[in-house]
């Protein structure tokens, strides 16, 4: 009789290949990021979560600064009277928008209730175009005080229905970049500079490889001439907008009233642009990074590259393991990796060694290092990488370990890079020419085994073409730039049609 095979046990329950859904949220808790508040759709970024933040924020402020930008911060409300100013921008926005109506609360029978109204109406910052606007139109007399290059670090508040945490929440925080200039010319080289630093950082830091490319006119951003993005794949197939950068043309100039005397005196609108990327990196380092054993951090955002758990099994082994271990964190942290210090932790949480190292695992540091009496007395250290967690433990000599730890930490940072890059090309496909053909891929049957991804065709650019793509749930992310410059059949209708776009269902 056949034995059954067993099915191999994993950290994290349901898998990937069980509950796509259920595996990110059991991700994000067991990694310790985040949790829900007492508040519906907004949600608590814990210090492991918050740690990769904050490198995030590190590397992208340093990237802003390098390209001339300083920060500033603007009010968190916003009058609506501001709004009522740009048409367009408020549409796009108008359900999303929290509004406070009164600055007070009174006890009425022994209740607390709203008391005072405002004179008007305050938004509490949805984004922050026009009281950036508003600023800058004072700031801004003369070409002389061109471009104006500001960005600032906050957090902004869209009522969400439908929360996921990371992804989708009531508030969030991003960065906003908002800038002035004198031409046509400067601002959409400074719309594409900016979405370039969004391509280096998700690629070189994140290891997510994105598509660059622009949105399509529906999926502009409210109010913008041109919306640029980059779009990576997540591991169900589905994109997630890594970041945005508009091009706005003199539409918030115009309604706001941001004059400039030109070089020849005459009164002008200036031309702003607008770019930002929020927490929703973190929900995409989950579902772009993680497996079925928990997160795994890219090496150049892991809050902790090296984590050391001494192996203590009995007092007398105390002080020698400990003494070990502290060497060897300092020899670990005086190397250099990504311009800094190798960032190393000493875990002496009184619980069993294996609950921590799976604690750890689960969190995604990229080295997990075990360190033993029998490792003391041979000067070793016994090393976990995450990225190969299959290939188990390695015993190296301390020495060899120490000086070739900055090589290794940027090894696991190429490899999950290539990893995410080789399943983003497995899941694209090029070879779908129908509408017949189009709608097999995106059911649920669609003779693939992994399931749909990104669909890249040809597209005649008709808007009404796109009531085919509601009932799939599918949007165009992009028009990627890399285009064939060849004359196809739109997969939609059949028309003519030149552009190639990326098709998808998306978070």
């Amino acid at each position: 009789m056949a034995q059954q095979q067993k099915t191999p046990k994993t950290a994290i329950t349901p898998t990937r290949a069980e509950n796509y859904a259920e595996w990110y949220q059991q991700i994000v808790r067991h990694s310790d990021m985040a949790e829900l508040s007492g508040v519906r759709g907004c949600m608590i970024i814990k210090p492991n979560g918050y740690g990769i933040w904050e490198l995030m924020q590190r590397d992208l402020d340093r990237r802003f600064k390098d390209t001339g930008h300083e920060n500033c911060y603007f009010p968190l409300f916003i009058p609506l009277s501001y709004f009522q100013k740009e048409a367009d921008h408020v549409e796009g926005f108008a359900k999303e928008m929290a509004v406070v109506t009164h600055h007070r609360l009174t006890a009425k029978d022994g209740v607390l209730v709203p008391d005072g109204e405002l004179e008007e109406p305050l938004i509490v910052r949805p984004t922050s175009e026009t009281v950036i606007g508003a600023a800058m139109a004072k700031w801004i007399k003369s070409y002389r005080d061109l471009p104006c290059l500001v960005n600032q670090w906050a957090n902004v508040v869209r009522w969400e229905m439908r929360p996921r945490l990371l992804l989708r929440t009531a508030e969030f925080l991003w960065q906003e970049g908002h800038t002035a200039h004198e031409t046509y010319e400067d601002a959409m080289a400074e719309t594409k500079r900016m979405h370039e630093v969004y391509r280096q950082f998700a690629e070189e830091v994140l290891a997510l490889p994105v598509i660059m490319g622009e949105k399509t006119p529906n999926e502009r951003f409210p109010g913008a001439v041109n919306t640029f993005c980059i779009e990576a794949m997540m591991q169900d197939g589905r994109a997630l907008q890594a970041g945005t950068s508009h091009y706005l043309g003199q539409n918030f100039s115009k309604s706001i009233g941001i004059q400039f005397q030109d070089r020849n005196g005459n009164l002008e609108y200036v031309h702003t642009t607008s770019w930002g990327v929020s927490t929703r990196l973190l929900g995409a380092l989950v579902m772009a990074h993680g497996d079925d054993n928990g997160l795994r951090v890219p090496p150049r955002i892991a809050p902790w590259q090296i984590v050391i758990l001494p192996v203590l099994r009995s007092d007398s082994d105390k002080e020698t393991v400990l003494k070990y271990c502290e060497s060897l964190k300092s020899e670990l942290a005086a190397q250099c990796y990504a311009g800094q210090g190798v960032r190393v932790k000493i875990d002496m949480r009184d619980i069993s060694g294996a609950d921590k190292k799976w604690d750890w695992i689960k969190k995604g540091a990229p080295f997990v290092l075990e360190i033993g009496p029998r490792d003391v007395e041979g000067n070793k250290v016994c090393v976990t990488r995450r990225d190969h967690l299959d290939k188990g433990k390695s015993f190296i000599p301390r020495a060899d370990f120490v000086v070739t730890v900055a090589a290794e930490l940027e090894s696991i940072q190429k490899n999950m890079f290539e990893q995410a890059l080789a399943f983003q090309k497995s899941r694209t496909v090029s070879n779908i020419k129908t509408y017949e053909e189009f709608k097999r891929y995106f059911s649920a049957d669609n003779g693939y085994p992994e399931g749909p991804g990104f669909v890249r065709a040809k597209w005649s650019g008709d808007p009404k073409s796109l009531e085919l793509l509601e009932e799939l749930g599918v949007t165009i992310r992009c028009i990627p730039f890399d285009q064939d410059g060849k004359e196809g059949k739109c997969v939609l209708t059949g028309a003519p049609a030149m552009q190639e776009v990326i098709f998808a269902r998306a978070y």
